[in-house]
């Protein structure tokens, strides 16, 4: 297996954090900062990106961070940002897919200023149009991906014929169908990659379980203090924490020869919930190649003439 750089390659790199303004994206931001990348932040909301700054220059001082505009429900917003940093011509060495809803609490559909359930866009179809907006400069770049999925992606399947849940809406399968979209995308991505030589090194991870971000809160909205929601809360750990299993995908060489295809690096604790990152075979559920190919198809259809 290809040893693994240190943090202290991220030394003068610019990486590009979805999802950074708060909870693991805000700490993954915090130690590639540390480790002296340059690290853009697209933010929905100004205030809360200039709050997520505040935060990392509390222990990093002289952090290079900075803020653009994204709001993944919009395409045309996802557009607009794509196109900035096209414009500047600056290399993309990391980036990190990491942004994500979960309205679990919610029984209500939601949709987005696109027309789409809000989900989808959200984890999937925002994160695909950016990516092959920004596709170019990846190339030039030869960017590490890394692309945060979830335990809720581990079982289950893509239900294709209702990708918007229009059909049948419960928010838990909504937001797991949209995280299992999210790591085809990424396995489709990774396989296009190396078969026309783009020079991406794409990997996935999962933060486990976050007590205080992401869809453990709305667990215990939805259940109170009940046997699984303490069962969580004993076995997950912090943002900075689950942050790391992002770093370790960043950090890592695609492929090995055990495994042909992005690496999954998830929480070596019980049932993956907490502790620190190592390697696991990807989900069964984001292994099959037509499945892969399906969901870039799916994000090509639905996106691309909005951004590129």
């Amino acid at each position: 297996m290809t040893s693994q750089p240190s943090l202290h390659d991220f030394d003068d790199r610019t990486a590009l954090v979805t999802g950074a303004s708060s909870g693991v994206g805000l700490e993954i931001a915090r130690a590639l900062a540390a480790a002296g990348a340059r690290v853009i932040m697209p933010v929905r909301s100004r205030a809360r990106g200039d709050a997520a700054i505040a935060r990392i220059r509390e222990t990093v001082p002289d952090a290079a961070v900075e803020l653009r505009d994204l709001d993944l429900t919009r395409l045309e917003s996802v557009a607009a940002v794509a196109e900035e940093l096209i414009a500047e011509e600056d290399p993309i060495d990391l980036l990190v897919l990491n942004a994500g809803i979960v309205l679990l609490g919610d029984p209500v559909r939601h949709v987005t200023p696109d027309g789409f359930e809000a989900h989808f866009q959200t984890n999937f179809l925002g994160h695909y149009a950016l990516t092959r907006a920004l596709l170019p400069l990846l190339r030039s770049s030869r960017t590490r991906v890394a692309v945060q999925c979830s335990l809720a992606a581990a079982r289950g399947h893509v239900p294709w014929r209702d990708l918007q849940s229009t059909e049948r809406y419960a928010p838990l399968r909504a937001y797991a169908s949209s995280k299992m979209l999210l790591g085809l995308f990424a396995v489709e991505l990774a396989r296009r990659s190396a078969a026309d030589h783009w020079g991406l090194a794409v990997n996935l991870c999962h933060p486990g379980v976050v007590p205080d971000t992401g869809i453990a809160p709305a667990i215990r909205e939805k259940q109170g203090t009940g046997a699984g929601a303490r069962l969580a809360a004993r076995l997950g750990h912090s943002p900075a924490s689950a942050a790391r299993t992002a770093l370790a995908a960043l950090r890592a060489e695609y492929g090995t020869a055990e495994i042909v295809g992005p690496r999954m690096f998830a929480p070596a604790g019980a049932f993956g919930m907490s502790g620190p990152p190592r390697e696991q075979r990807p989900f069964h559920t984001l292994t099959d190649r037509s499945d892969g190919a399906r969901a870039w198809g799916t994000g090509e259809a639905l996106a691309v003439g909005a951004v590129v």
